[in-house]
């Protein structure tokens, strides 16, 4: 619990210089969808309705396969998979609306990330050993929009490298979805955007939710 509140606090100080990230968009009534969305985002929802299945939510469990069927098929990416424990913290930080689950939109928006993620983690792959050094780590995080401080990096190795200081591929996805949800929950509660923030126990209790 110390480390947590430790995190959160040191992430606190500098998240307010490094959040450059969008909230996901609200969900939709399908109606409306289908009368505004381009030509791209039909074609994804047809590919999400796919994935999917007739509820339309994707679970934890469902995420899990789907993530785990398209590393398998990158031999340049080390991992040893997607867990399911791994899988329901992004669902949990991803859900906005308490479904357990990700609608069209939720998915989407994790969907780009990871697409995006994945094409910085390869590039600063430097070695092609398929997983990101400790050295290699700062670059990595700072071209997908985190430039942490010292102190928050070698926490996040800690928690998320192995004992060489090397971060595969699944550890990677898993840390910046939680620094992306930090972020989106940081500019919630920096209502007047002064890159500050008060909290109260109810709002302190919000943000270790992503930690």
């Amino acid at each position: 619990m110390f480390m947590t509140k430790k995190f959160i606090s040191g992430l606190i100080n500098v998240v307010s210089f490094l959040c450059s990230v969008s909230q996901p968009p609200p969900r939709r009534p399908a109606v409306y969808a289908e009368q505004h969305e381009s030509d791209e985002e039909k074609q994804f929802r047809r590919v999400f309705q796919q994935l999917a299945g007739e509820d339309m939510e994707v679970s934890p469990n469902e995420l899990m396969n789907i993530l785990n069927k398209i590393i398998s098929k990158h031999a340049d990416l080390q991992t040893d998979g997607f867990s399911i424990e791994s899988c329901r913290s992004m669902v949990a930080v991803m859900d906005s609306d308490s479904t357990g689950k990700l609608g069209f939109h939720e998915f989407k928006y994790l969907w780009n990330n990871i697409k995006k993620w994945q094409g910085i983690y390869k590039s600063y792959d430097a070695d092609g050993s398929g997983v990101i050094g400790a050295d290699e780590l700062p670059a990595a995080f700072r071209a997908a929009g985190f430039p942490l401080n010292d102190e928050l990096f070698q926490m996040i190795i800690r928690r998320y490298s192995d004992e060489s200081g090397n971060m595969d591929f699944d550890n990677y996805i898993g840390c910046l979805v939680r620094l992306d949800a930090m972020c989106r929950a940081f500019k919630t509660l920096d209502k007047d955007n002064s890159g500050t923030i008060k909290i109260n126990v109810q709002e302190w209790l919000q943000l270790t939710m992503y930690s």
